[in-house]
């Protein structure tokens, strides 16, 4: 496989939120904002590089029986270092995401990975699937908070994660009061996650449709 096409399958083909259904828990749980999708996002990707480049480095040295265990030692040993550093630098948005952080050791995307890909790849590989994987989980995160903070709202803003009260971008409320609150609870994540994955497979099929008939006019 070209190294373009193992970046680019976590971003489209095979995105892992939006194709794969993969990671549903914190991408349902914490989509409420932007700021909790670009924290979570972030988290993720760095987990899932640093995990991928360890277990693609020592593949070899891990006995088959065993593998799983080990997979999970390696994410676990990641996920409490970022954990501790959220705890220790960005507090708030450490505790918005709350349990959400510790559960990315149980992220199947994370594992998935890991048993799938980089067990079985080179580093430089492993790099591009974790890249392409985290980037593609962040994308997708990101689309669905967008989506539930403006109905829900009527705003959207980012703000620093390493101090809150600094505003980096904010629309102000563009909705005014016809805003929809129940795209701020979970039914809301739901619905806007069926609609993006509905408008999806509409535009795949109508282009796939595009495609039968353009050869059979050939």
């Amino acid at each position: 496989m070209k190294k373009a096409q193992i970046f680019l399958a976590g971003l489209f083909k095979e995105n892992p939120v939006l194709v794969m259904f993969l990671g549903m828990c914190p991408t349902l749980a914490v989509s409420t904002n932007l700021d909790n999708a670009i924290g979570m996002g972030i988290a993720v990707i760095i987990v899932l590089l640093l995990s991928n480049i360890v277990i693609s480095l020592i593949k070899k040295l891990v006995p088959n029986e065993i593998r799983i265990p080990i997979y999970i030692v390696v994410i676990a040993t990641f996920v409490k270092i970022i954990d501790l550093l959220m705890h220790a630098f960005t507090p708030d948005l450490y505790a918005s995401l709350g349990i959400f952080i510790p559960l990315i050791v149980v992220n199947c995307i994370i594992l998935g990975r890991a048993e799938a890909f980089a067990s079985k790849n080179s580093v430089w590989d492993s790099i591009l699937d974790a890249l392409g994987m985290g980037l593609g989980f962040t994308l997708a995160l990101l689309l669905i908070s967008g989506i539930r903070q403006f109905i829900g709202t009527g705003a959207l803003f980012i703000s620093n994660p390493f101090n809150p009260t600094q505003i980096f971008f904010s629309t102000g409320n563009l909705l005014g009061q016809y805003v929809f609150g129940i795209f701020q609870t979970p039914p809301g994540a739901f619905l806007v996650l069926g609609f993006i994955v509905a408008a999806l497979n509409a535009f795949r099929l109508n282009r796939e449709k595009k495609k039968v008939l353009t050869q059979d006019k050939k």
